[in-house]
């Protein structure tokens, strides 16, 4: 709720300067009319009608600001920016195609979704897979739809290159970063490295050409970020700050949470990139969700962004009966 003693802070906020300022003309009116009404008996019925309108446009204003206080509520539990990071696990070559698939299938869920995407850094090997890549991901409350997605992706299928139709199973890692506009990170540049490299891959003719790639090693934690996407290096060491800044508070907020791990039984995934959190079974054509135990069919339009129900049935946190894989 909105609050006369923060005025101060509040005028610090865009969305908020204009009102505050009316806001606090208003005070100021009132408080004449307070005192017209004191010392001006003559004028004192004018004062008090004008007091009765000044109160209902205050009143106006305030509604307003707290419309604002409680959408950006909202989005500070559920922020509209997010970056995911994929990663090849066991599997070799089949790891990172499926980890390329993945990062693939959110994009194009975004895309359904009407959200912005872009590629931040991206590790390819020599088959177009990724070994490990960085997205920025845009909408409202994205945060809500894919808090859940964290953790192992497991895939069992035969490979193209497997002669004898064996199925192969392979892993990948999705680790989801909410950007939160307040941060309790306080981050030390003593205590940041620096290295300068240039940028790899297909792209345009200053690629290879200038050092514009940015890493950012945190020394105390060994956490490093890389950007690659924008082309000058101090656009990307911007961003790479900025994605160090929401790894070092998930570390702490991931700290904070297991000191009450006795209270998240009821919660779906513990947030931990090394727990399995779902199979893709080619050859059966389903996608078993562990966490709520259901399984669902149509995989090739799930790899293609129609993932909705099981987004919604995470949500909603409803457990079915699905066989453990």
């Amino acid at each position: 709720m909105f609050d006369e003693n923060k005025i101060d802070e509040y005028k610090k906020n865009p969305k908020m300067q204009f009102l505050v300022s009316e806001y606090e003309r208003f005070l100021v009116e009132q408080k004449n009319l307070e005192l017209m009404i004191e010392t001006e008996p003559e004028m004192a019925d004018m004062a008090k009608t004008e007091l009765e309108m000044l109160n209902i446009q205050k009143a106006g204003i305030t509604e307003q600001l707290n419309s604002i206080l409680e959408s950006e509520k909202k989005e500070e539990e559920f922020p509209n920016e997010i970056i995911m990071e994929f990663r090849a696990g066991a599997g070799g070559d089949e790891a990172s195609l499926f980890a390329y698939e993945l990062a693939k299938m959110y994009e194009r869920f975004a895309e359904i979704k009407g959200w912005q995407v872009r590629y931040l850094d991206e590790h390819e090997n020599d088959i177009g897979g990724y070994k490990e890549a960085t997205y920025e991901f845009k909408g409202k409350e994205i945060y809500k739809y894919l808090q859940y997605e964290t953790g192992v992706h497991r895939v069992q299928r035969i490979p193209a290159t497997e002669k004898n139709g064996r199925i192969h199973t392979s892993t990948a890692s999705v680790a989801v970063l909410p950007i939160r506009k307040k941060t309790t990170i306080e981050i030390n540049p003593v205590d940041i490295e620096i290295e300068y490299s240039r940028s790899g891959g297909a792209g345009g003719q200053n690629v290879n050409k200038v050092e514009t790639a940015v890493r950012l090693i945190h020394k105390p934690t060994g956490i490093d970020v890389r950007c690659t996407s924008e082309r000058t290096q101090l656009a990307n060491r911007e961003q790479a700050m900025f994605i160090l800044t929401a790894k070092l508070q998930q570390k702490h907020d991931e700290e904070e949470a297991k000191k009450y791990a006795d209270n998240r039984k009821n919660q779906i995934g513990s947030g931990d990139r090394s727990e399995k959190i779902r199979t893709y079974n080619f050859p059966q054509d389903r996608v078993t969700d562990h966490r709520i135990k259901q399984s669902f069919s149509n995989l090739p339009k799930i790899m293609l962004g129609e993932m909705e129900r099981i987004i919604e049935s995470l949500q909603s946190g409803t457990v079915g009966d699905a066989d453990e894989e």
